[in-house]
């Protein structure tokens, strides 16, 4: 079940968040709306990130793969062109360029749709009518505990608190 609680100023949502991780709320509990992007001080929403370390695999991955792809082309069909080597680094330098681009770009893609969530099942709830000015934060929380949930975000200042069966 979800309760979503609608804010009105930035610092009482900061207090709603900051209550919510004391109560043993984690942030895979905890999701925040608005119409605008709202900028928390350090260490209020931070979630681990591994993408640069994902998109530098990928990159070496998809260069590692072309050159095993083009070797294994040129030698399983030779063509000796003007005494040149049949594998040569100089000859296809770009196609290995290119596609450890391509691998860089499709795993930053990929990597961006894991970690924004799109991918992630079982999380799925309702997305609240966003309104302009008003912070939603919606807190995932069990049956047993939407009363003190719902405390905690009346006393850090919350317009209104409502409740959210899951869609799944």
């Amino acid at each position: 079940m979800f309760l979503t609680g609608d804010f009105q100023q930035k610092e009482a949502a900061l207090r709603a968040l900051r209550d919510m991780e004391g109560k043993g709320f984690g942030l895979d509990d905890v999701d925040v709306f608005s119409d605008e992007a709202l900028e928390f001080p350090s260490g209020v929403l931070e979630r681990p990130t591994r993408m640069s370390l994902a998109v530098v695999t990928g990159a070496i991955t998809f260069c590692l793969l072309t050159v095993g792809f083009v070797y294994f082309t040129q030698y399983n069909y030779p063509l000796i062109t003007g005494g040149m080597p049949l594998f040569s680094f100089w000859a296809t330098g770009v196609v290995f360029y290119e596609l450890t681009m391509l691998g860089a770009i499709l795993t930053t893609f990929v990597w961006f749709l894991r970690e924004s969530g799109l991918l992630r099942r079982g999380r799925k709830g309702p997305v609240p009518a966003i309104e302009p000015g008003v912070i939603y934060l919606r807190v995932r929380c069990s049956p047993s505990q939407t009363d003190a949930v719902s405390g905690i975000l009346k006393r850090a200042g919350a317009d209104n608190v409502t409740e959210a069966r899951d869609a799944a």
